[in-house]
């Protein structure tokens, strides 16, 4: 059995363009993978559990395999397909309707010697009428081939049966102990859902997210290169540390509106952004060497924005004893340009050579602690008492001002309501001395703290 002894593995293997993400995105129940008529689209491996035909499994998309290696990373993409395949339980080889191409039979010799757990899938069949052309796949020698419309939905349920079906031969009695052993997992993980802790990878192109998710991930899900823009879907791991469970999400690199150019990198964008709303813990990684850019700042404003807790990770910081000095000039710089996020806590790391990376975990789980940190009312309003009597509110013109009651109304983001007699006019500069005064007092300095203000009679 694969992942791990808990479920199989089916991974999804074809050439460019023949529908391998929307057979994925239809199996797996919503759009995980970004689909588009432009070939080479998917690049990573996409890894995501699910249930197909009552069993959990595995499903993996992978990137086109090209017969010809063109350069650049056409290579590692074919080479992650492949290597995929070979630790796979079943293999859906997927081919387009119509001519066979060099690419589809360069495939099939790459996974021949697995043919006993490979499924020829005939994609883009959308009539009935179109059913015998599928006949010609039989040359292929992978036994019946299925035709489908994995964009319409057409005979998938049969796919589904058919998988079933293979799982059955290739894993016997593997797969009801797989089963058993995932249903224990599930409710072991039921346990561990309160203790998981989401974090997306964010930044501009070629920051060394991918770099640093495979560091953390422990192997090569993410393909890594020099060309900007690399990254496309959002690709997923875990890990375990100090007794809690990361989910890590890589994500794509966000440039200037104006840069994207295609379809593709505007939905990576997307992905990206709807990551950083999704997670409890955005890592925005910033490239020391080229320094702190405006998409940086863009990037930032968004997290703000949307209420995400940050870190900043300042990469290729390839010294691993760290000269003091020029760390601190570093850091002046962001806390000068980034005044938005004069919380946020900020780590030097090497992704490539591993240093700072211990450090940037634990300061990852202490943003999480503190994001989750409910405060009494009680605690709060004596602490209230103490801060009125060392600072009352500044006299303005009219009646007093007076703050009556301040409560904690949410975790996850941070937010507080103080009740006073009157807003209109209130100081804006006694509302931030409260706010630094919660942060202080309660230890929240390393998260967004927001405080609202209303009238109230209590």
């Amino acid at each position: 059995m694969s992942v791990g002894g808990t479920c199989p593995k089916i991974v999804i293997v074809g050439r460019p363009n023949v529908g391998k993400s929307t057979l994925f995105n239809r199996l797996y129940g919503r759009r995980r993978t970004i689909t588009d008529s432009i070939a080479g689209v998917t690049r990573d491996v996409i890894e995501e559990r699910c249930v197909l035909a009552d069993i959990p499994v595995c499903l993996v998309d992978t990137g086109g395999i090209k017969a010809e290696f063109l350069g650049n990373y056409d290579g590692e993409v074919a080479n992650r397909a492949i290597s995929s395949a070979d630790n796979a339980d079943v293999i859906l080889f997927v081919v387009e309707l119509g001519e066979l191409t060099a690419e589809d039979y360069s495939i099939a010799r790459k996974i021949r010697s697995r043919a006993s757990r490979v499924i020829l899938v005939v994609n883009k069949v959308d009539t009935g009428h179109k059913e015998y052309l599928a006949g010609e796949f039989y040359s292929m020698g992978f036994g019946e081939p299925f035709a489908v419309s994995a964009e319409h939905g057409r005979k998938i349920v049969s796919l589904l049966e058919r998988i079933a079906q293979k799982l059955r031969e290739v894993c016997a009695e593997g797969l009801e102990d797989g089963v058993a052993r995932e249903v224990e997992a599930g409710e072991r993980g039921g346990e561990l859902q309160g203790n998981q802790l989401m974090v997306a990878l964010v930044g501009k192109p070629n920051s060394g997210k991918s770099t640093l998710f495979n560091r953390l991930s422990g192997g090569e899900l993410s393909l890594v290169s020099e060309l900007a823009g690399t990254t496309r879907d959002t690709v997923v791991s875990t890990l375990e540390y100090r007794g809690r469970r990361l989910k890590l999400i890589d994500t794509a690199g966000m440039r200037r509106k104006s840069r994207i150019a295609e379809n593709v990198e505007y939905y990576s964008v997307k992905q990206a952004i709807m990551a950083m709303l999704s997670t409890d813990v955005t890592v925005l990684l910033i490239d020391a060497v080229e320094g702190l850019s405006e998409q940086d700042k863009k990037i930032a404003d968004q997290a703000v924005k949307r209420g995400c807790a940050v870190v900043m990770a300042i990469n290729k910081w390839d010294e691993k004893v760290v000269d003091r000095a020029r760390f601190k000039k570093v850091l002046d710089e962001i806390r000068f340009k980034f005044p938005v996020l004069s919380w946020a806590p900020i780590a030097g790391i090497s992704a490539l050579k591993g240093y700072g990376i211990d450090k940037l975990l634990d300061i990852v789980i202490r943003v999480d602690e503190q994001r989750r940190r409910r405060v009494e009312t009680s605690k709060l309003n004596r602490a209230l008492g103490k801060w009125l009597y060392l600072a009352p509110v500044p006299a303005g013109t009219g009646r007093p001002y007076r703050v009556k009651y301040i409560t904690q109304v949410s975790v996850k983001p941070v937010q507080f309501i103080a009740f006073v007699n009157r807003k209109n006019g209130f100081p804006e500069t006694y509302r931030r001395f409260l706010v630094n005064q919660i942060r202080r007092e309660f230890g929240f300095d390393s998260v967004s703290v927001k405080l609202e203000l209303r009238e109230g009679k209590k």
